[in-house]
């Protein structure tokens, strides 16, 4: 599933092409078309993300609503000769505006909703590292009671919003935290760093468009290892790197299920 550095690069993207302009919405597939319908040739106003979740405003207090869940994928691309091309396969929405179109397929939700939904949507979403209003005592104020480990609490969007597997598994290890360790048991300056390399992690995810967590010491070009070669792309330490050795100690890593998501972590460098 996207986390969430790919739903703000998704609201950058869908910002560039079409802020400001009335768009033409269709949705080719047709299990969106009576929403589509009722902002067709209006104006969009602003896409914004938080955590996993994508808010497009148009005028009226019409808001869509996407959640990408497993499958989901954005495809913008610039017109050609003021035209776009038929769209290919089950396409949920598409967007047409003055030099681009956008197709939005195999979302897990994508609905039109008011700011009244959008309010009891916000209120249930964890802060959100990505964001400037986001507020990291909130999460601090459960984590901190909780007898839950710490990599399940990350986990959690009603606790920290848009984080992923990727994102929780590699933030712990950089800072050596036990996966395992109860959040009640996590020192205030810890969960600091945590949040402060979480946002630092994200922001670099959002910018290139993959998530890179290796410093530069522990590269490939500085070691002489392979790179990865993993169709997620990106330079990590632990995720799915299970029984490989780990890049500062050469430990293997190891994997295993918590709360139904696979966890990966260093034994020596997460003591």
């Amino acid at each position: 599933m996207p986390e969430g550095h790919t739903i703000h690069r998704n609201a950058a993207d869908l910002n560039e092409a079409f802020a400001g302009q009335a768009l033409a919405v269709t949705s080719p597939q047709g299990r969106f078309a009576d929403s589509a319908a009722r902002i067709d040739h209006t104006a969009f106003v602003q896409a914004q993300a938080v955590g996993k979740h994508l808010l497009m405003e148009f005028t009226n207090d019409a808001i869509v609503h996407v959640h990408l869940g497993l499958y989901g994928a954005w495809n913008i691309k610039p017109l050609v000769d003021k035209k776009a091309a038929p769209p290919v396969g089950q396409v949920r929405l598409r967007l047409h505006g003055k030099q681009a179109v956008a197709d939005l397929r195999g979302p897990a939700q994508c609905e039109l909703v008011t700011s009244s939904d959008v309010a009891v949507l916000l209120n249930r979403l964890g802060p959100d590292p990505l964001r400037v209003d986001a507020d990291e005592k909130r999460a601090w104020n459960v984590i901190s009671k909780s007898s839950s480990p710490i990599c399940a609490l990350l986990m959690r969007q009603d606790i920290v919003s848009g984080v992923g597997n990727v994102y929780r598994a590699e933030v712990l290890f950089r800072l050596g935290v036990d996966p395992l360790t109860p959040g009640r048991d996590v020192d205030r300056k810890v969960w600091l760093k945590i949040w402060r390399d979480l946002v630092k992690l994200m922001r670099i995810g959002a910018d290139v468009g993959q998530i890179d967590t290796v410093r530069s010491k522990h590269l490939p070009e500085r070691t002489g290892r392979a790179p990865r070669n993993d169709r997620h792309g990106g330079e990590v330490y632990v995720y799915r790197r299970e029984s490989q050795p780990c890049l500062v100690c050469s430990t293997p890593i190891l994997k295993r299920e918590v709360s139904g998501r696979n966890l990966f972590w260093c034994p020596t460098c997460q003591k």
